[in-house]
């Protein structure tokens, strides 16, 4: 199956599926975690019936009898599938007659699948009874032609994905989209920089498990002779216990192996990781500002080797260097970590700037990317990547690259935007040449050819610039790039300007009627 096939297959299944929901009273919340457990539920028989095939082939010959023994469990989990009862197969219950219960049997499916699948166990949706059983018998019906059933792990894993992309557009079963599901073009700029390929790696506010899964990508495109699961070690932890089984079953979707804690990394360290981990990556909530500076665990914890950014009333005013020093500290004496971070956090002052100060000094500090507006699905605020590497070669040792790709992006639609695979290419080059590694990049990208035309990296006025420890020391330890880049002026042709400025107008107008109004009535306040 092409990529287009793979593309057109996403849109035809969720068109199909979104519209059945559309008919329904059901809100994308409610609909989001059945509908998934659809796809887990189609997923598992496809690969139960690909396994089959080689276990088969694999089972020993009885010499006495002259005929093959009956395949095991043990059989099916090491071709990497679980070995379904037959009223857990999809093919069951699309065969389910009219009469029967189909809310029921799919609830005993997913009931059945966590018994043969301890790492499953109750977190599959089971209220399936909620539904119309109309509904649900078409949207089985949805998940049963012919192309899906003969799609193997990576489409299903594709689907799945894409699915929740379409959730957190929806801004389905969380406050914000983001809490359950990073935006494709950062989560793969912040793989392509950290190149997790081994070893234990650690996401402390995993959501849906989305680096993990595309961790997984990053190592089958790059060749090795291990799997996924002999390469690395997985471990995530997340507050919120919907987003903990969306990653349980994403990890299992695309056949990751993997720990997944439910819990507040603020106040616990569940896998006691600190000093251990090869790559951190993150999206954790930004500006948390309920964290309890008297807790006992935070202030023993270990992963605060700066002090917690107490202000002076001895409180915590949000969780940012908090994060950051968390991403800091679990990393091993080689160790690279890529998060996203709320953009007020490069320039913020007080006990912030000091813990900023420190984690310059320590020299791990290797790039920061900002990200302009709409690159979230359901927020359009603006962010910065944030990227340290304890391994630094020691003549970048007190160096940073610097990066401004505010302007680097392209339009999805008026509220959306994403890096192309020519933007990750080509920004991806960058840290690879300030690593002295090979470019990368390939010789038709035009957005990298346009910027360094002669092929090498080079610093670029608007864009890009390699800063030493004295030029952060007398921007007052800033960590903005566009401080250090400095200027470039590129008019977006496709924005109505003068729209926008009426617009801006008309709000000042409205704004000073209802200040004029409030005013009136102070005044009018007889003392």
């Amino acid at each position: 199956m092409t990529q287009s096939d793979i593309k057109n297959l996403e849109k035809e299944l969720w068109d199909a599926a979104d519209e059945l929901r559309g008919n329904s009273k059901l809100t994308a919340a409610e609909y989001k975690d059945p509908l998934l457990g659809l796809v887990l539920l189609r997923f598992a028989q496809n690969r139960y019936e690909d396994a089959k095939i080689e276990v088969e082939k694999k089972l020993p010959i009885n010499p006495r009898t002259g005929e093959k023994r009956e395949p095991t469990k043990d059989d099916f989990a090491a071709a990497g599938a679980i070995m379904l009862p037959d009223k857990a197969k999809y093919d069951y219950l699309v065969a389910l007659p009219e009469s029967e219960d189909i809310a029921e049997a799919i609830n005993n499916a997913m009931k059945l699948i966590e018994a043969e699948y301890p790492d499953l166990a109750g977190i599959l949706p089971k209220s399936y009874q909620e539904f119309d059983a109309k509904l649900l018998r078409d949207l089985v019906r949805v998940f049963n032609s012919d192309a899906v059933k003969h799609a193997k792990g990576d489409v299903f894993g594709r689907i799945y994905e894409f699915f929740l992309m379409k959730f957190s557009m929806q801004g389905a079963g969380a406050q914000e989209g983001g809490e359950f599901f990073t935006p494709p073009s950062l989560v793969n700029l912040i793989i392509n920089f950290i190149q997790p390929n081994h070893g234990i790696i650690h996401d402390p506010a995993c959501g849906s498990g989305g680096m993990f899964v595309q961790t997984a990508h990053f190592i089958k495109s790059h060749g090795g002779n291990q799997s996924v699961n002999e390469a690395i070690t997985i471990y995530g932890t997340e507050l919120k216990s919907n987003n903990a089984k969306l990653a349980k079953m994403n990890l299992a979707i695309h056949g990751i192996e993997g720990k997944i804690q439910e819990s507040n990394s603020f106040y616990t360290n569940p896998f006691n990781l600190t000093g251990k981990c090869d790559f951190v990556m993150a999206n954790p909530p930004f500006n948390v500002d309920k964290v309890d500076a008297k807790n006992k665990f935070l202030t023993e914890d270990d992963r605060l080797p700066f002090g917690a950014p107490l202000t002076g009333k001895g409180t915590i005013g949000n969780g940012n260097y908090l994060w950051m020093q968390y991403f800091y500290s679990y990393l091993n004496p080689t160790g690279r970590a890529g998060f996203v971070m709320a953009s007020s956090a490069t320039d913020a002052g007080n006990a912030e700037k000091l813990i900023r100060q420190k984690l310059i000094e320590t020299g791990a500090v290797e790039c920061i990317v900002s990200v302009g507006n709409n690159f979230f699905y359901t927020r359009s605020l603006p962010c910065h990547l944030w990227f340290y590497n304890k391994g630094k070669k020691p003549e970048n040792k007190n160096k940073i690259l610097m990066i401004d790709a505010r302007n680097v992006y392209r339009k999805v639609s008026t509220t959306i935007n994403d890096f192309t695979e020519e933007h990750l290419e080509g920004l991806t080059a960058l840290i690879n040449a300030f690593r002295g590694d090979e470019l990368g990049v390939s010789p038709d990208n035009t957005w990298f050819n346009e910027h360094f035309p002669e092929g090498k990296y080079q610093d670029v006025e608007g864009l890009c610039k390699v800063v030493d420890l004295e030029e952060v020391i007398e921007q007052d330890y800033s960590l903005t790039p566009g401080r250090y880049v400095g200027v470039s002026i590129e008019l977006d042709m496709d924005f109505d300007y003068q729209r926008r400025i009426r617009e801006i107008h008309a709000e000042l107008a409205d704004l000073n009627q209802e200040s004029n109004k409030l005013m009136s009535q102070i005044q009018s306040i007889e003392l």
